[in-house]
């Protein structure tokens, strides 16, 4: 059975997005970047919601172009290689290829999936993270922790959501950037 994971560039104070729901402090830099990249290559299916979809989608097009610098070309092949499911009641036509939309996020079709894919899963956005985190359908947590504390905004972790778990790596970065990968009790 596949895994389904959950990677997210946090503040120190626990935030993907501060108070006005900016993320520019969250640029990775390019040792960070080839760190994400690795972890990526061997994610099959992304699921989204509307709004991370829509953050992500330009992957497809603009982010297209040859002469971009190699760990962002590579980033964009590997996200253009991999399928996308969006969880969304007000989109109604994909703006990429190998993407369905989903209405309703339904906990069962999300096992059912993990259970026939050959390649794992990654979950994108607070939000909807949440809500698997909250369903027990994560399996791992990939959490980069930027030196930075913002105060409040959106929270990488749900309020209110519990879980054991268990450290299964770590990795320092020059920049200050640590990386910590939990592997979720069951």
């Amino acid at each position: 059975m596949a895994r389904l994971v959950y990677s997210a560039i946090t503040s120190l104070d626990g935030y993907v997005e501060d108070v006005e729901g900016r993320i520019a402090w969250s640029a990775p830099d390019d040792e960070v970047h080839a760190y994400i990249n690795d972890l990526e290559r061997p994610i099959g299916t992304y699921l989204y919601g509307r709004r991370m979809y829509e953050t992500m989608a330009p992957w497809e097009d603009v982010f297209a172009d040859g002469d971009l610098p190699g760990l962002t070309q590579e980033f964009a092949t590997i996200w253009r290689a991999a399928e996308k499911v969006v969880y969304s009641r007000t989109l109604y036509e994909a703006a990429t290829v190998g993407t369905r939309i989903e209405r309703e996020f339904d906990p069962e079709a999300v096992r059912a999936l993990k259970e026939a894919a050959k390649r794992d899963l990654s979950i994108g956005g607070a939000e909807l993270a949440g809500v698997a985190l909250k369903a027990g359908l994560v399996d791992e947590c990939h959490l980069f922790l930027q030196p930075i504390v913002l105060g409040g905004g959106k929270r990488a972790l749900p309020e209110g959501f519990r879980a054991r778990l268990e450290l299964v790596a770590e990795r320092r970065f020059r920049s200050g950037v640590v990386h910590l990968h939990y592997r979720l009790g069951s």
